[in-house]
């Protein structure tokens, strides 16, 4: 067997130029052939083309189906008995519909009660009589102008002067 010594020059020996030099060339010959399988080989956008055109005949296929869905009448469910009718016809069918429709005013929007703590620290209106606070639970809602007297909504309002 052999020394210690020979084994560690052996394995730490310095490695020779021509063994870096055989490395490199090994490089550069799979480099090359690799560009003599691919130099040669077409470079153009074929496959691109192919997969744009695709694209186009899919969106022409489709605005072609969805411009006949939008202009024909069809069946939209036969058994429950729904049709497609053209968009054109269906705008003129709901703005006559709509026409036929009076004008109806806009009702009061109501602001909402405040309820909790904050309620019961407002003051009440001038007038208007105030429940009172029960510690069991919120105060019930004050009842309506027209509900405090029944003589007061059986009469008639009174003209307001005018000066």
């Amino acid at each position: 067997m052999a020394d210690p010594e020979s084994l560690r020059r052996i394995a730490y020996s310095p490695t020779p130029f021509s063994t870096w030099l055989g490395i490199v060339c090994l490089f550069v010959l799979f480099g090359l052939i690799v560009l003599a399988v691919i130099g040669p080989s077409l470079r153009g956008n074929d496959y691109e083309q192919a997969r744009a055109q695709k694209r186009i005949e899919r969106l022409k296929t489709l605005r072609e189906e969805t411009e006949k869905e939008l202009t024909n009448y069809a069946w939209a469910d036969k058994s429950k008995g729904v049709a497609r009718i053209p968009i054109e016809r269906a705008m003129q069918l709901t703005v006559a519909e709509l026409a036929q429709k009076k004008p109806v005013p806009a009702g009061p929007i109501a602001a909402p009660e405040p309820q909790g703590p904050a309620a019961s620290a407002a003051p009440a209106p001038a007038g208007s009589p105030q429940p009172a606070a029960s510690p069991s639970g919120p105060a019930p809602p004050s009842p309506s102008p027209a509900a405090q007297s029944p003589s007061a909504a059986s009469a008639p309002p009174s003209p307001a002067k005018t000066p």
